[in-house]
């Protein structure tokens, strides 16, 4: 049983409904599913405006209660004075200090929906500052805090009430074009930026800066106010959006960068002509120059991720990534405003960057086996949020000369010093073509090389995702490695991080080398005298839900049991069903019905439904009905070709989740039923 651990300050009275720190019984030092569910996730990371301290967040889950709570923490940015600041039972979050570096505003929804909130730094004082009906997603103070930049949901479409207003509890949808639906929901809302007035501790003169315009800001699913900036003279605000509805929407990636001025209400397109995805707008401290992750080709979602930066009183651009054959993710600017610090992942690992101004050197910090997703500067140094596929995320102080880091939060110290983790092993294999691949291969803890042990290929999803040095609450590698098998986790064809080349393989070839490359990677491993070679499973996501269909009508009897989540099983089914068309254009090739396009033809003819015949192995199909970028037919179907086939099947089936599982109880029985299934036919 696990057992919790109070809050500072919080009687045991007060913290009967909080969700904190709990210290699970551990057998042997191994990974359990419940264990992993005990993690504290670190996030939120903001430096305050001195530079000397970290605010950032840590959320704990309940597997009983079947929920997670966010508490708020603030310590100096050499690690010492940390403390917590929230004790309550309702979520804080989209922290940020305010400009006197004593107090923080965040939204919570201790009154209902998501509200805007202040508070001092030890926690008192708190205030409730918005009341807004709907609540609000996100928000940025002005410079000089006259004025609140905040995300709010409007609606969107007409229901069919509107149009029969004696309907009113009438639930059809009434749908006359495309994206309808997306991720998750039926698109009835969307997200628009409002400005209003900071006075006397409340909102005031509410405007929405996109003039009721029927587009979405920031982007969904998964754009937040990161997708926004503030000029450093807040006389500009810089937003993020793809202008298109509809089927024009779903064709294409083509967003762009767009400054609303506020002294006279006028909008301006500084990316027009730029036909990918514009994104994350930063302004350098002095003003004088805009930063933003930039794609090239429209309708490519995968796209290197350049970074560019603008001069604002010219709006000559510059690509600061030219001949930088990587991606540039999470940009921050220096104080000074000469750099830009950004992370990249190269041949698995992600690391700590900086680019000069001037020169456009870019220049590696850190080094290591590890990824690092966050980095901003600090006095006297960089604070980063990093993880591995051994640790999850936790906060370091880097010394940008030497690359030199320092842990800081130490949230998860206790419960890691009580597990044992498996051997991460990096390993080169030559491919059929003679390529070398980076595979990782992690070990289960006290291995011994004189005893055979069952091994798993994993099939990672994307299908341009790097195998890097990830740590997953689902598909966690360590979680496995206790579970008693060797991981054997190859970067294929068609991801990002060993070159352009590699990475654009795939596209239109989704049946054809990267196959190749998976088979070239368990056919290696199982060489070794430590495998059971006759005790090989398959299991993947997504793309790696996908691969395991293919292969298990190819894998020429190699694997005893295969795990299929969330994968795309008939390709002419998925083209049709997925709601961003313009991925299945570029990755596909086209559309099924496209016969004299050759790719079009070579994709479609290696869909895997079109091989059922010869399935011949055990197969667990995992799927969630509210994901509707591959619908839950696919895994139906799928399931119901393995049955009709004699195949032994098993299916799991959420009806409350996405392409994700993000319910403690529904992810400790993603997790009992992916090991039993496991256990059954490789043990």
């Amino acid at each position: 049983m696990a057992i919790a651990v109070l809050g500072a300050g919080c009687t045991e009275k007060e913290n009967h409904s909080v969700i904190g720190k709990q210290i699970p019984n551990i057998e042997n030092g191994r990974m359990t599913p419940e264990v992993l569910w005990s993690f504290g996730r670190v996030g939120g990371v903001q430096i305050s405006p001195d530079r000397t301290k970290i605010l950032y967040s840590v959320t704990y889950y309940s597997i009983p209660e079947n929920k997670g709570n966010t508490e708020l923490f603030i310590m100096n940015v050499d690690g010492t004075n940390k403390h917590q600041i929230t004790h309550t039972a309702t979520k804080e979050a989209e922290a940020r200090w305010m400009k006197d570096g004593e107090h923080i505003a965040f939204l919570s929804s201790e009154s209902g929906s998501n509200q805007l909130w202040t508070m001092k730094i030890d926690g008192s004082e708190r205030k409730q500052i918005s009341n807004r009906e709907g609540g609000i997603n996100g928000f940025l103070f002005s410079p000089d805090e006259s004025k609140v930049l905040f995300i709010a949901d409007v609606k969107y479409g007409k229901t069919a009430a509107d149009k029969y207003p004696d309907l009113p509890k009438a639930t059809g949808r009434i749908v006359t074009d495309l994206m309808y639906k997306h991720w998750d929901e039926w698109v009835e809302s969307i997200p628009h930026p409002f400005i209003a007035d900071f006075k006397d501790n409340t909102l005031k003169n509410e405007q929405d800066i996109m003039k009721g315009e029927p587009y979405e800001c920031p982007m969904k699913p998964f754009g937040g106010i990161e997708q926004l900036d503030w000029s450093p003279d807040g006389k500009i605000i810089a937003y993020t959006c793809r202008k298109k509805t509809g089927k024009e929407y779903a064709l294409s990636t083509n967003s762009d960068i767009y400054f609303y001025y506020l002294e006279n209400g006028k909008t301006e397109n500084k990316t027009e002509g730029m036909q990918g995805y514009d994104i994350n707008p930063k302004f350098s401290p002095d003003g004088k120059w805009m930063a933003w992750e930039s794609m090239e080709r429209d309708g490519y979602e995968s796209d290197k991720n350049r970074l560019f930066v603008m001069n604002v009183q010219s709006g000559e651009k510059l690509d600061l990534s030219e001949g930088f054959d990587q991606n540039c993710n999470a940009i921050s600017w220096s104080a000074d405003s000469r750099s830009i610090y950004f992370v990249s992942c190269w041949h698995a690992v992600t690391q700590i960057y900086k680019t000069d101004l001037q020169t456009k050197s870019i220049t590696p910090i850190t080094h290591g086996v590890h990824d690092y997703g966050f980095v901003a500067e600090a006095r006297n140094g960089l604070i980063g949020v990093k993880h591995s596929m051994s640790k999850p995320d936790e906060i370091y102080f880097i010394d940008p000369v030497t690359g030199k880091e320092a842990e800081l939060s130490f949230e998860n110290k206790e419960l890691l010093s009580k597990l044992k983790m498996g051997k991460v092993e990096e390993r080169w294999i030559t491919t059929t073509d003679k390529k070398q691949m980076q595979t990782w291969v992690i070990y289960p803890p006290d291995f011994d090389p004189a005893k055979k042990y069952p091994a798993l290929l994993f099939c990672e999803g994307g299908p341009q995702s790097t195998v890097s040095q990830f740590w997953s609450y689902r598909w966690n590698f360590q979680l496995m490695a206790a579970n008693g098998y060797i991981i054997v986790a190859p970067n294929r064809r068609g991801v990002p991080g060993f070159g352009k080349a590699w990475l654009e393989q795939i596209s239109g070839d989704y049946g054809g080398q990267n196959m190749k490359d998976y088979l070239s990677a368990i056919d290696a491993l199982s060489k070794e005298p430590f495998v059971n070679k006759n005790k090989l499973g398959c299991v993947g996501a997504s793309y790696g839900g996908f691969s395991v269909y293919w292969l298990a009508g190819h894998h020429n009897k190699r694997f005893k049991a295969f795990i299929a989540h969330d994968g795309m099983f008939n390709l002419e089914q998925q083209y049709l069903e997925t709601d961003e068309l313009w991925f299945v254009n570029w990755d596909l090739g086209g559309p099924y019905w496209d016969r004299k396009n050759p790719v079009v033809r070579r994709t479609y003819a290696n869909s895997p439904h079109l091989f059922v015949d010869k399935w011949d192995t055990p197969i667990l199909i995992i799927h969630g009905e509210k994901d509707y970028r591959i619908l839950a037919s696919q895994a139906m179907a799928a399931f119901n070709a393995a049955v009709l086939q004699g195949v032994p099947a098993e299916m799991l089936i959420f009806p409350d989740e996405n392409h994700w599982v993000l319910q403690p109880q529904n992810g400790i029985l993603w997790q009992r039923t992916f090991f039993e299934w496991l256990d059954k036919w490789l043990k």
